[in-house]
């Protein structure tokens, strides 16, 4: 059985149980661990962002939830493969739009008809 860790402080999960009660948090960062950050399903390109179809909309993913659907999502949260992510989006909008590098903003509203 793999470990099992907080979304937030990365603190292993030790219990006997297989997943946390509903209002249990951890005991270095006090965050939730009954959450959508914590859930192997968890998934945040998925509609409501749960694989599970038909789950009921949670506003707050690292909010306590009620959700009858959580499973602990085993091994070490992936921070690392989200940031390369967004480094790959940023080099493609890069791409796109290139370096441009904005020009001042017209100090009236005049200024806005000037050639």
């Amino acid at each position: 059985m793999e470990i099992r860790y907080c979304h937030k402080c990365k603190t292993p999960w030790q219990s006997e149980m297989r997943r946390p009660g509903f209002k249990e948090t951890c005991p270095v960062c006090s965050a939730y661990l009954h959450c959508c950050k914590n859930c192997r399903f968890h998934t945040p390109t998925a509609h409501n962002q749960c694989y599970i179809p038909n789950t009921d909309y949670v506003a707050n993913r690292r909010g306590l939830n009620f959700c009858e659907e959580f499973e602990f999502r085993e091994g070490m949260p992936d921070t690392k493969g989200e940031s390369e992510k967004l480094k790959q989006a940023k080099d493609a909008f890069s791409g796109l739009f290139g370096d441009q590098e904005q020009q001042d903003a017209p100090a009236s509203f005049d200024d806005l008809f000037k050639s």
